[in-house]
């Protein structure tokens, strides 16, 4: 769970910066202001995919008890993976575009690849939410129900 709150505070902090980081980088090199660059959307993709997903994962944790599948770790480092290639080739690009330079099909293709490993870190949380949702309910919780039975 700490590792949860540290990761999605960690993603709120980076998210933020990165905005403050687009708007500085955007006014320092005179770039039109509103002009198409991937900058902005990696401060979104971070504040959205790391901070929020990762609060939202970590409510699903303290209520399920996520952690004990053994796909949970697999979602938390591919996801976190992901996460981290995806934007940084989204900065990469954003600052390419601002100083007027030409991009390369590698950071598309990086890019790509940041996606795969962010959908497949989704699938997994699915499929340790789905095992933890459906797992046999313990003891405890059926000597509860017999002892209300029998009052």
């Amino acid at each position: 769970m700490r590792r949860l709150f540290s990761a999605a505070f960690a993603y709120m902090i980076v998210g933020v910066a990165s905005g403050l980081f687009y708007r500085e980088f955007t006014k320092i090199n005179d770039f039109p202001e509103g002009g198409a660059t991937q900058l902005g959307l990696a401060h979104t993709h971070l504040l959205v995919l790391g901070f929020v997903v990762l609060l939202i994962v970590l409510l699903l944790e303290k209520a399920f008890a996520l952690s004990e599948s053994r796909l949970f770790s697999w979602f938390f480092w591919l996801y976190n993976a992901g996460l981290v290639l995806t934007s940084a080739m989204m900065v990469w690009h954003g600052c390419l575009t601002v100083l007027g330079l030409e991009s390369s099909a590698m950071i598309a293709g990086i890019a790509g690849l940041g996606h795969i490993l962010l959908s497949a870190g989704m699938v997994l949380l699915f499929l340790a939410l789905r095992k933890r949702l459906f797992a046999a309910k313990p003891a405890a919780s059926a000597v509860a129900v017999g002892s209300a039975v029998a009052a």
